[in-house]
């Protein structure tokens, strides 16, 4: 088999790829990756000489480079990845994420459709899975979860690019019968994330004695899913989901942030010894909250554990702990 994976040098994609190499057989994979500043090819190392693995650096709004990496390859299936993704980043700036998200999808999705459609015999055969984000479904109140059935509410740049996506992927299956399925997954953790997400800002703050920023109250609820988990979601969906399907991924494992931010405080006072005045949540500070900022989500994940098998193996607090001495060794490297 011959996959490509979009965005495999960064937090999710490197982690996917070191994933699909060491449980699938017979595999050739490329990754394609711009290489803008949330990617490092350095977690692929273990990896970059395996004469399955690939990389061509690719921005995904070129339509010629896509066009042409794509015939060269000639993928049997695509893992689509490539996101921006922050959306803090997305509200002062959303163009980005217009050209990424919607037109990069576009780019990979149009250029396999054409590709595959030239051999119709085996067009239904050729899988692209597209992954996405709970946020699409904007914000809950203080009960209920997410489900595939979920109304679409995204209030967001970086939220609304990946609905838009979601829709193009879902439109190619009605108006094409393209073989696609899409994953929308809780908030990620694990090794590889960009500092500027919530626990690696927080490990490095706090390593440097700077104070910890915490959106309003830190009353915000997110549904955590260790980085590995969802790599074997990804895996075992595009291996046996239904062709045209989305299947939602959570961890069942929801936090309010200030919790979160006070657990990785007392991991780091446990790993590191206590910070300053012997507490390393003395520095939390309480900013102004973010524009358009969701209160709570959750994941319903009854739709893949029934039809798929899958189930998180997440062991929460100790993969967390195994987060932060991750990051402590990055960031006093």
């Amino acid at each position: 088999m011959r996959y490509i994976v979009t965005g495999g040098a960064g937090f999710i994609g490197s982690n996917l790829i070191l994933y699909l190499l060491s449980h699938k057989e017979n595999l050739t994979l490329l990754n394609l990756d711009k290489l803008t500043y949330a990617s490092d090819l350095s977690h692929l190392k273990p990896v970059e000489d395996l004469p399955g693995y690939r990389f061509v650096q690719v921005d995904l709004v070129d339509r010629d480079a896509v066009r042409k990496v794509v015939r060269e390859f000639q993928p049997e299936g695509v893992m689509h990845l490539a996101a921006e993704s922050h959306v803090d980043n997305s509200i002062s700036g959303p163009e980005p994420f217009v050209m990424s998200n919607i037109v990069g999808t576009f780019n990979i999705l149009e250029e396999c459709r054409q590709l595959w459609s030239e051999n119709p015999d085996d067009f239904s055969g050729k899988r692209f899975l597209h992954v996405s984000t709970d946020e699409v479904y904007g914000s809950l109140g203080s009960e209920g979860a997410f489900t595939e059935k979920s109304a679409y509410a995204p209030n967001s740049p970086y939220s609304a690019t990946k609905a838009g996506s979601d829709f193009l992927v879902r439109s190619y299956h009605k108006t094409y019968q393209m073989n696609v399925v899409t994953t929308n997954c809780s908030n990620n953790f694990g090794p590889h994330q960009h500092e500027e997400k919530l626990i690696p800002t927080v490990i490095r703050k706090a390593l440097a004695h700077e104070n910890i920023p915490v959106y309003g109250k830190g009353e915000n609820v997110r549904d955590w899913l260790y980085v590995t988990d969802h790599c074997r979601a990804i895996s075992d969906v595009f291996d046996r989901g239904r062709s045209g399907e989305t299947y939602i991924v959570g961890g069942h494992n929801e936090w309010k942030n200030i919790d979160l931010v006070r657990l990785i405080c007392n991991l780091l006072n446990d790993l590191k010894g206590a910070g300053p005045d012997d507490d390393y949540k003395n520095l939390i500070t309480y900013v102004t909250d973010r524009a358009g900022h969701d209160l709570r989500y959750a994941i319903d994940p009854a739709k893949i554990e029934a039809e798929i098998g899958w189930k998180p193996k997440m062991r929460f607090e100790e993969q967390l702990r195994e987060t932060v001495a991750w990051n402590i060794n990055r960031f006093e490297d």
